[in-house]
């Protein structure tokens, strides 16, 4: 890969960014570059695969939201929601091996679900936001959140606010739990210690769910917090229209109650937070870890690939599309994965991901065999199309 033109990023746009470009992707270097001057990036990085091969590698700004440390190459940082496109891959690969049958009710796996008319919940459902469990009646403390029984259990109890299988609505941390219990009562291990040890391990990517304590000591993740900036183009949008914000205002909405189910929400920067697993959202990553990942669902990447072509088809088929009953917007979903759409824009409509609530995003597109992954320290009130991420995205289309 070429290397980037540093000094020119700082005479044009005040900031120093670091690493390579391929030849031809030099407009990602650019847009990166100006996302900090125009869009108040404060801290972020961004990596591209194609074809299993890394062709951007970026980062520049502050490795703290509040700091003055430079972000480092390695830098890693809560990536929230991108957190479920890693998680989805753990039943979708034991589904590919046979140990786990996605037409199976949940309970097939997990007795204690099937209370409260949750019998025949599927698997299938659980990934494709049908389950009708999005909430949880009596929401977690933050203690209770992090405690890895706490969650399955209150889930386990709860019963569906709509018929499952009959309606969609983004199930924005209850996703977590149940994903995480599923994977315990199949393998003996959490999400996070399967990924460890079957996904990041194996790619020697830097994606962690549940922050070792040797990787919280070397201070490999930086401060997050909240940024203000100009209002997105497409998705939530900083100003949204009136019945979305209405939904997120009003405590008995499904929207509000979906994303109040821990509440007082955790500090994202607390060790003890980074520590824990919670498949919904607080996975760690670099830019790059999450574009690793990607690349090698849909191709192989120094000799490791980890889903066969029969598999990304069914992560990326559709299950659910249209109005979503939690976010108020039409969604799109395919098996733990938000699919291409206007409240989501990817690559093409072939491409399968998840973004963040606030920024970071990761996603593979299969027809032209790209892997992005965009991470970054400033939050913005954007839930699933982030306007410096976008950006990103634009540039690389504009580059294939």
């Amino acid at each position: 890969m070429a290397e980037t033109g540093t000094e020119r990023q700082q005479e044009e746009y005040g900031v120093d960014v670091n690493g390579t470009v391929a030849e031809g992707f030099e407009p990602v270097r650019d847009v990166f570059a100006r996302n900090f001057e125009a869009l108040g990036d404060r801290g972020a990085a961004v990596a591209v695969y194609r074809d299993g091969h890394k062709v951007v590698d970026l980062w520049a700004g502050t490795r703290d939201i509040d700091g003055t440390e430079p972000w480092r190459h390695g830098t890693a940082q809560v990536v929230r929601s991108a957190t479920k496109g890693v998680a989805a891959a753990v039943p979708l690969l034991l589904h590919q091996r046979g140990e786990l049958d996605l037409d199976a009710p949940v309970a097939e796996y997990w007795p204690e679900f099937k209370a409260r008319g949750k019998e025949r919940v599927l698997v299938r459902q659980m990934l494709n936001h049908r389950a009708g469990l999005p909430v949880i009646d009596r929401p977690l403390t933050p203690e209770e959140a992090l405690d890895p029984l706490k969650g399955p259990e209150a889930v386990a109890a709860q019963a569906p606010v709509w018929e499952p299988g009959t309606d969609h609505g983004y199930h924005a941390l209850t996703y977590g739990w149940m994903l995480d219990e599923l994977v315990r009562r199949v393998t003996g291990l959490g999400a996070g210690q399967w990924i460890a040890r079957e996904i990041a391990g194996p790619l020697g990517a830097e994606f962690w769910l549940g922050l070792p304590a040797q990787e919280e000591a070397a201070g490999r993740t930086g401060r997050v917090g909240r940024v203000e900036g100009p209002e997105p183009v497409g998705g939530l949008r900083a100003r949204p229209k009136r019945s979305v914000t209405e939904a997120y205002e009003d405590p008995g909405s499904l929207t509000r109650r979906a994303f109040a189910a821990i509440t007082p929400f955790p500090d994202q920067n607390a060790p003890a937070y980074r520590a824990s697993a919670l498949p919904a959202t607080n996975g760690i990553a670099t830019a790059d870890g999450l574009a690793r990942i990607y690349a090698a669902l849909v191709g192989e990447v120094d000799g490791v690939r980890l889903l066969d072509p029969a598999t990304v088809a069914l992560a990326r088929a559709e299950e659910s599309a249209g109005p979503d009953r939690v976010l108020v917007v039409n969604t799109r979903f395919g098996l733990g994965y938000m699919l291409h759409g206007s409240a989501s824009p990817f690559l093409g409509a072939g491409s399968f991901g998840h973004p963040g609530r606030g920024g970071s995003l990761g996603f593979a597109d299969p027809e032209t065999g790209v892997a992005f992954g965009y991470v970054t320290n400033g939050f913005r009130k954007t839930v699933t199309a982030d306007p410096r991420a976008q950006a990103l995205v634009r540039a690389v289309r504009a580059a294939l």
